[in-house]
């Protein structure tokens, strides 16, 4: 027996609750708005669930069992025991209890929970369709509306995700056995992440780029930084080749096909290709047990039948908005993933904040230029804000400072001295632009750069914090005052 469509009305509606749909439900509640917020999966969406956390988890466990192997020249000598299915369950019940969190946040603030897909049916009203038998749906008419429906993974051509062999970064942080041989196809910040965190597993990894470089858009001596340490490591970086399908191989593995690409023609006629069978006609074979496809994200707008409430996407399924996070229609909002760059989860909690309080009636607009960004590798990339060319490019005449993570006491002392800090500057006004670090805690670090560009302090202002000693942050402290030509502990440009 099937339950008949219940109606029900709300002054906001929220889909999806991801870190852009339960923060701004919870910020519309506190402003005293009757907020209904619809999940099918999981509360915390994508990033709690199957990406940011589950992913740092490990990055973390595998960190500590890293540094206790390696550690010889520290005097400690240890030969770690990864116990991989108990690795799982802790990553498992680190995701459940920020979950868990999450859900008794929202009901705190007396949002009203739903589980169900949501679809719009018109410009106002939303029909919500329960999970299971005999559960029904129910229609909701609402004042406003806010889009936080999230991505999903991009497959591609000859990988489908339905596969055994062929993983996305879901099935990669909820493998039950680490693969001996692990092939990723792409090295984006996911591929890189999790190429890393299975090296330290123990997994022979291939990292497969199409393009010329690896974690664009980065500054080549940025991402230099990174590749050189991921070599060390064991990863095998391939650029100028795109994978183009897999096949069974004899072993019981498989082989992951690849033919170069137009960036990869030059590089491999001079490249060390041992790894990888090369055939006829420039392509090659590299053999795995499990492959990871990592090519980036999509948007998920397809289920909502946007068309019906007259919402208009972009070829690539993104909604468009404006600085406060509206659609086309003034009443509907989209935040997040679903809404495009940057595809970052703290972006989508700010987009969601713009939205609640828009609605609300406060005056709030998105500034996108202080949105910091973060790459989990091993050494760790951060960024804000403009880089020297692109601060050229808009007008200004960019000063840079820096400061190497080798002349820090504190990275010394951690054993972590590859890197750097960059401050970016404005010569006329000494008006931080943007930061690049790649190091040490970089993701910690940058916040004291994004905040500097946010309220638009100086270099003078960030030299003349008093910083502790010895502490990583220093190392900003000193590419401010590089800036200046005044630094004590780096030589000045």
């Amino acid at each position: 027996m099937v339950v008949g469509d219940v109606s029900t009305g709300t002054e906001v509606l929220v889909i999806g609750a991801g870190p852009g749909g339960y923060v701004a439900a919870i910020r519309a509640a506190q402003h005293g708005l009757d907020v209904t917020l619809v999940e099918r999966d999981a509360y915390g969406g994508a990033c709690l669930n199957r990406g940011c956390i589950p992913s740092k988890a490990l990055i973390t466990a595998t960190d500590v069992a890293h540094e206790a192997d390696t550690a010889e020249h520290m005097g400690i000598h240890a030969d770690p025991a990864i116990d991989f299915e108990r690795m799982q369950s802790w990553k498992s019940g680190v995701v459940g209890q920020l979950t868990g969190g999450v859900e008794k946040l929202c009901k705190a603030n007396g949002v009203t929970l739903l589980e169900g897909t949501a679809t719009f049916v018109g410009e106002q009203t939303a029909r919500v369709a329960h999970e299971g038998e005999g559960r029904g749906s129910e229609s909701i008419k609402f004042e406003h509306a806010i889009i936080a429906t999230g991505s999903r993974p991009i497959e591609i051509p000859g990988f489908s995700f339905g596969d055994d062999p062929v993983w996305s970064s879901k099935e990669a942080l909820a493998a039950e056995t680490v693969p001996d041989r692990l092939v990723v196809v792409g090295g984006g910040y996911i591929g890189m992440e999790l190429a890393t965190v299975y090296a330290k597993l123990g997994s022979e990894v291939t990292v497969l780029e199409m393009l010329d470089e690896i974690l664009l858009p980065y500054e080549d001596d940025v991402t230099r930084v990174v590749q050189s340490r991921a070599e060390e490591l064991g990863i095998d970086i391939r650029t100028g080749e795109g994978a183009t399908g897999w096949s069974n191989a004899a072993d019981g593995g498989i082989l992951v096909e690849t033919e170069p690409t137009e960036d990869g023609d030059e590089e491999r006629s001079g490249s060390d290709t041992d790894e990888g069978d090369i055939g006829e006609e420039g392509g090659a074979s590299y053999p795995a047990d499990r492959v990871l496809v990592a090519v980036g994200r999509s948007p998920v707008s397809d289920t909502l039948d946007l068309e019906t409430a007259g919402i208009e996407t972009d070829d690539r399924g993104f909604i468009e908005t404006d600085e406060r996070a509206r659609t086309d229609l003034d009443h509907v909002f989209a935040v997040g993933d679903v809404a495009g760059d940057p595809m970052l989860a703290h972006a989508a909690s700010a987009e969601g904040i713009v939205a609640a309080e828009t609605i609300a009636g406060e005056p709030a607009a998105l500034d996108h230029r202080a949105v910091p960004a973060a790459v989990f590798t091993d050494p760790e990339i951060a960024t804000v804000g403009l880089t020297e060319s692109d601060a050229a490019e808009e007008g200004f005449d960019p000063v840079v400072g820096e400061m190497p993570f080798n002349a820090s006491g504190r990275a010394v002392t951690t054993g972590h001295t590859d890197g750097f800090v960059r401050i970016v500057a404005d010569e006329e006004t000494g008006f931080v632009l943007g930061g690049q670090i790649v190091g040490p805690e970089a993701s910690e670090l940058i916040a004291e750069v994004t905040l500097a560009v946010e309220m638009s302090a100086t270099v003078e202002d960030v030299a003349a914090t008093i910083h502790t000693h010895p502490t990583l942050a220093e190392a900003v402290m000193e590419a401010a005052e590089n800036v200046r030509d005044q630094a004590i502990h780096t030589l000045n440009r």
